[in-house]
This record gives C-alpha cells, sequence and structure tokens, in this order.
C-alpha cells in the first residue's frame, strides 16, 4: 500500500500490479526469473508459456533467466542482486548501500528532558553537527516546561527549550570565523543513552574513551567464539515493550558501533528473554474511571465500593494509569526487600503473565522465617549448627535439591527452584529441631542456594557461619549426581486398568526384579484373592498392570 497506485517495479512478470497495468495497456513483458515447474502447474499452463501470456505474476524465489547486463543466468535472486552490484562498482555507475530505517518521531521529541542533539543550524538553516571539543551538551536549568503554543495547525511546534533564548543561540567558530549560530531545540528521547549503557557498564570510570576496546573484548567475547563478531551480552531480560524502544535502537546504534570497528560484536545481545506483566485487579465508578485500587472496599456480600459509590472490577497488567499499582516501598517497610523478591519470582513463570495476590506474599515471608529459625536461636540469637555428618535420606534431598536448582536458575524458572528450596529448609527445620541444631553440611549450600534468591538474609546467615568475605564470591554447590538420584523408586500397581496400590522397587531393577518384589508386598495377595491372574504386564520403573479375570466355581461365574 505504501508504494502508490502506478506500475512501481517495472518488471510486470514478477509483480501483479505491473502486470495487470502492462496487460491494460498493452506493455512488453519479459520474465527475469525462471518459475518453478510447480508453479507452471499450479497455474494450469505449459512451461514454455510465454510471459506476456501470464495472468497471475510469478513472485516467488527463483533462478534468473538469460537477461541482458551482468551474466545472471543461473544465479538465485539474492547471488543475482549480489553480482549486479558488483557489475555496476566495476563500471563505476553506481555502489552498494546498506539504509537504516529509523522513524524521526520516536526518536525526537518536542519537550525539555531528555539528550540535546550535538547540532546547529547557521544563517541558512543548514544543520551543521558540532565537534568533540565542543561536546558535551548541557540543558539549561528551567522552571518552565510548557510548550509554546503554536501560531495554526500548519506551523511547527516551539519546544520547550525555546524559552531559554541565552542557550538557544550560541557564537562558536566553527572553522569559518566566530559567528552566531542557533541549536537544535528538540531533545532525544531520554532513552538514546540506555541504548549503549550496557557498553559504558563495562568501563564507567574511563574518561578517555566509551569503553577501552580490551575490556570490551574481555566482557563481550565470549572464549570461544564460533565466528568473527560472535558474541555480546549473555543474557537481557526485559518486557515486550522493549522491543521498539530499546532493542530496535540499541542494535542499530551497536551496528554502527560494528561498522565503525569501535566494538568487536555484531549484535548487543546474546540471548533475550522476555518477561510477562504483572497482572493486577483495576476497578472503575459509575463514570467508567478508574479508582485508587488500594481504597476499593469489599463487602461481606462480595460487593465493591469506593468512598461509598459502587465499582466493577477489571483485570489487567498493573500500571499507574489503571491505579492499581502497588508501591514496592510498602512491601518493604512491611515484609522487607528479600521477601518482595521471592514473592515476584514465585508468583509463576517468568515469561508469562501473573496476578498480583497481597495475601500470598505471607508464605515466602515465613520461608525466610524458617530458614532464619533453622540457623538461629530465637531465644538466644546464637548460631545453632554442629559438626555432625548428614542421615543418608537428608544427603540425597540436599544433593538432589542443589541438581535441580542449578538447572531451573540455569532454565530461568525461579518458582520452581523457589518450590524446591522451600522443600529443603521445611526439612533442614525438621532436622535442626531433631538434633538440636543444624548440621554444617547442610546449613552452608542452603544458604548458598537461596543466595542469589535473598542476598540480604543469605548475607547475614553467611556472616554469622563465620564468613568474613561476601556470600557473593563463595562458590555455588556443585551436586554429586551419583547421591542425587533416586536410589528407590515408586511404582503404581494397576489391577485390570485401576491403581490398587504402590510399590517401591530399586531405580535399576529389571522385570524379574520388580515381579519378585511385586509379588511378596503385602496387597498383592489381597487384590489377587478372588481372581485369576492371567498375565503381568510390567514396564520397569514405570508401572505395572495385573490383567485377572474372576474365579470360577462349578461351572459359574
Amino acid at each position: 500500500m505504501g508504494y502508490g497506485t502506478g506500475a512501481i517495479m517495472a518488471v510486470p512478470a514478477h509483480d501483479q500490479r505491473d502486470l495487470d497495468f502492462a496487460h491494460e495497456f498493452g506493455l512488453a513483458i519479459r520474465h527475469v526469473l525462471e518459475p518453478s515447474t510447480t508453479w507452471f502447474g499450479e497455474q494450469n499452463i505449459d512451461e514454455k508459456t510465454p510471459a506476456r501470456e501470464w495472468r497471475t505474476a510469478f513472485v516467488g524465489d527463483g533462478a534468473y533467466a538469460d537477461v541482458p547486463g551482468p551474466k545472471l543466468a543461473g544465479l538465485s535472486k539474492q547471488d543475482g542482486i549480489a553480482a549486479t552490484i558488483a557489475w555496476l562498482e566495476e563500471r563505476a555507475v553506481g555502489r552498494g548501500v546498506r539504509s537504516y530505517r529509523l522513524r524521526d518521531w520516536l526518536f525526537s521529541r518536542q519537550r525539555y528532558w531528555g539528550e540535546p542533539f550535538p547540532i546547529v543550524y547557521d544563517e541558512h538553516g543548514l544543520p551543521i553537527a558540532l565537534p568533540d571539543e565542543a561536546l558535551p551538551i548541557r540543558l539549561p536549568e528551567m522552571t518552565d516546561f510548557r510548550p509554546e503554543p503554536q501560531e495554526d495547525q500548519t506551523s511547527d511546534p516551539v519546544p520547550p527549550l525555546a524559552k531559554a533564548r541565552e542557550w538557544a543561540t550560541v557564537e562558536l567558530d566553527l572553522g569559518d570565523g566566530p559567528k552566531s549560530y542557533r541549536r537544535e531545540l528538540n531533545t532525544m528521547p531520554q532513552w538514546a543513552g540506555s541504548c549503549w549503557y550496557y557498553l559504558r557498564y563495562l568501563d564507567p570510570t574511563n574518561d578517555k574513551a566509551f569503553v577501552d576496546p580490551e575490556v570490551e573484548r574481555y566482557w563481550m567475547v565470549p572464549p570461544d567464539p564460533i565466528a568473527d563478531g560472535d558474541g555480546g551480552v549473555d543474557l537481557y531480560v526485559g518486557g515486550v515493550e522493549h522491543a521498539v524502544l530499546h532493542l530496535l535502537y540499541a542494535r542499530f546504534w551497536h551496528k554502527v558501533l560494528y561498522d565503525l570497528e569501535h566494538v568487536s560484536t555484531k549484535e548487543p545481545f546474546r540471548r533475550l528473554y522476555n518477561q510477562g506483566y504483572i497482572q493486577a485487579d483495576s476497578f472503575l465508578d459509575e463514570r467508567g474511571m478508574y479508582v485508587p485500587a488500594a481504597e476499593v472496599v469489599q463487602a461481606d456480600d462480595g460487593s465493591l465500593t469506593y468512598q461509598g459509590r459502587p465499582v466493577s472490577r477489571r483485570a489487567g497488567k498493573m500500571g499507574k494509569s489503571l491505579k492499581n499499582s502497588v508501591s514496592p516501598d510498602d512491601m518493604y517497610e512491611q515484609y522487607g526487600a528479600d521477601t518482595l523478591r521471592l514473592y515476584e519470582m514465585a508468583m509463576g513463570p517468568l515469561d508469562t503473565d501473573r496476578p498480583w495476590r497481597t495475601n500470598d506474599i505471607v508464605g515466602v515471608y515465613r520461608f525466610l522465617q524458617r530458614l532464619w529459625r533453622s540457623l538461629i536461636d530465637e531465644e538466644t540469637g546464637e548460631l545453632r549448627v554442629s559438626d555432625e555428618a548428614l542421615d543418608d535420606d537428608t544427603l540425597q534431598k540436599l544433593q538432589r535439591t542443589i541438581m535441580i536448582v542449578r538447572k531451573d536458575f540455569e532454565g530461568m524458572r525461579f518458582n520452581t527452584a523457589i518450590a524446591r528450596l522451600m522443600e529443603l529448609t521445611a526439612h533442614a527445620g525438621k532436622v535442626a529441631a531433631k538434633e538440636g541444631a543444624l548440621p554444617r553440611v547442610l546449613a552452608e549450600p542452603l544458604v548458598l542456594l537461596v543466595a542469589p534468591l535473598a542476598p540480604h538474609i543469605a548475607e547475614e546467615l553467611w556472616s554469622r557461619l563465620g564468613y568474613r568475605e561476601s556470600v557473593t564470591y563463595a562458590p555455588f554447590p556443585e551436586a554429586d549426581e551419583a547421591l542425587a538420584v533416586e536410589q528407590t523408586v515408586t511404582i503404581p500397581v494397576q489391577v485390570n486398568g485401576k491403581t490398587r496400590f504402590t510399590i517401591e522397587v530399586p531405580t535399576d531393577a529389571d522385570q524379574e526384579e520388580t515381579e519378585r518384589i511385586l509379588t511378596e508386598h503385602p496387597d498383592f495377595a489381597r487384590h489377587t484373592a478372588d481372581v485369576t491372574i492371567q498375565r503381568l504386564v510390567i514396564v520397569p520403573g514405570r508401572i505395572t498392570n495385573i490383567v485377572a479375570s474372576a474365579k470360577t466355581f462349578d461351572g459359574v461365574i
């Protein structure tokens, strides 16, 4: 639709509008790409049918026909384009360029805040980029940020910076003597700086360059790059709304910097992970206006009111405009930062939308309390750990938790990792209550496993365990997979397809061993006493099915 309504491509055999136009006005039609045999079959025409008789344009990829100009016959479309560019460049009549299309209205804003453009205009209105020695440009101090009213609908908007008249006009010598120039009064969108912040973070105190080349290569290029230009930030986590604001421009600027040989990688980020929205109920009054969700009152009968007026509930994402935001400061004051962090991660999978339920935060708050009580005596505040060894069951639970949590962290499954840690912490509480102290060989890995999720309580517990260096620098626990593997597995036993009981068998038990354990189980005799066993269907490690029929008495079933 953006091309217009006329003949555009000038290749009527390969553009339907051009083909229709050529037929209407009797223009010559020459095919440039050779259609496939399948295409001719779909059009129900012979492969030798000339293009002037086609009624449907061939718009797919095909090999080039023998056409005037560069030798393209037999090449694919992309190879033909490259060959044509090379042919034009050899004759100095054209050159290949890469065009980037960024919408100016997304980047240039008529407001005060934001990064100023390093551009001035001369007396003819021509833009001039400021030299490095004239940078940085600093915005003037202002108190009135309202834009000037437009004279009419056709006039250009007047940004707030126009009010800073002394700043808006500047005297500069740009090579042809001192002259008066007019500054660019629009600003960048305030997130222009975030387009390359990940590079500045690598070398934030460097006052000679935005990043030292050696430092950039150390952080951005992987130890074993597959190809030149491979690398980037290992992981970028952000919402889908970042796609057109941050990610689009971050990739654009990064590719510019790569072409200028200022960075070593073609892409800024190696892996992108989109998080879901936090959802919360919002409420509308009888006018259809949103009211503060925190001030809505629910009666015993379930009716909802705001300042005595009835309101209706609507589900959606949390946001200021919907007046249903929950202040992190309030949650921090009541429960602490660790609890808030844990609740956000425990709500559900990171990449899905999740409903906020303030009452549910108590669950993770109690989890942290149980963790604290497992190591610290509530009466005295003293550390209570011992040098005792772990029993086999606890050792297996610990090793299995380490193995699963490591995999969950790698897969960004924080909610399931927290569930596992809750189970281990509950077990640790029982061990501490029974033994009077928690074995250090369980206490230390438990604190380390929790540390990435709840760093503040983990740091305090790590210090109380006697370590002076931060828990951040301690090695993360490694699982002994031989100990982590379940020694036995629970198998359901079915009788004619209905599960009746379960048996415990070694994980490596074969069919013969499984049958022996099954037939010796007390429930086996009870469920087969009044039936005739026809056969046993055993899938080792998975399921056992007893196929049976009722016994016969005097020929009557």
